[in-house]
């Protein structure tokens, strides 16, 4: 069942999505060549912390680390590392969640290393504009298939590929809560959205084929081809005409150029 949200309850998840937000901004501007990933985590952690939140993935289902950090064709869930250091031309995605008062943000963008190639720059502007095409389709009472018909749409349009085993995802009191969120769907299929609902919608694209598998830490995803990967996520609230964005950085502009 998806949960409809009370005024009260959206208050806790605006506060735990800004403050995922505010840190995510700051960890964009470290993504430079030769920073360890682990330091990227540890920032993450602190500065979570120090805004009175907690981490949301540390520790769930047994993640190591407070912040995922997935280079090139890591698509999700990697594991920062001392030993990994981020070299010139990657392409980085960081998602990062934050628990406020038992309640859950969740968000996450790609960011260039130094210069990075064309192709991973094109890659990077598609997967943004996925996302902001899934949030366009966001309302009360549209259907959730054509959210899901977006990214695919937007995605299949520039030659690239969804990734189809990994999903987005309801989020509130619990990180990962009903409906799960494909990247791909029917339009005019799926549940009705309604006024209140929260969701945490990411488009996760691959520049080569969709196929990806686990490496063997049983989290880090990369793509089956060694073909690059990109990944933006927002949480938001579905509202009459469309919906609001929680995680919007600070001063309500998003990091995410939506």
């Amino acid at each position: 069942m998806v949960e409809i949200k009370s005024a009260a309850e959206l208050e806790k998840m605006r506060k735990a999505s800004a403050i995922v937000a505010g840190v995510l901004v700051l960890l964009k501007d470290m993504v430079k060549p030769g920073a360890a990933t682990f330091e990227l985590n540890a920032f993450a952690e602190r500065e979570i912390r120090a805004r009175g939140g907690e981490p949301a993935f540390l520790g769930y289902r047994g993640y190591p680390a407070t912040l995922c950090v997935s280079i090139n064709e890591e698509v999700v869930h990697g594991i920062p590392s001392p030993s990994r250091k981020i070299a010139e031309g990657d392409i980085v995605s960081l998602d990062l969640g934050c628990v406020w008062e038992n309640y859950y943000g969740d968000a996450a963008l790609t960011v260039a290393a130094g210069k990075i190639s064309k192709e991973a720059a094109r890659l990077m502007a598609v997967t943004e504009q996925c996302l902001a095409e899934a949030l366009a389709q966001v309302r009360d009472g549209a259907r959730l298939g054509d959210v899901c018909h977006a990214v695919e749409r937007c995605a299949g349009a520039a030659g690239f590929a969804v990734v189809r085993e990994f999903t987005g995802h309801g989020i509130g009191r619990r990180l990962h809560e009903d409906p799960s969120i494909p990247n791909y769907g029917r339009p005019g299929s799926g549940i009705v959205l309604r006024e209140g609902m929260t969701l945490a919608i990411e488009p996760m694209i691959c520049a080569g084929g969709p196929g990806v598998e686990v490496k063997g830490d049983g989290w880090t995803a990369v793509t089956r081809d060694g073909s690059l990967s990109a990944h933006f996520e927002h949480t938001v609230c579905v509202k009459q005409g469309g919906c609001e964005v929680l995680s919007a950085g600070p001063g309500g502009t998003a990091w995410a150029h939506i």
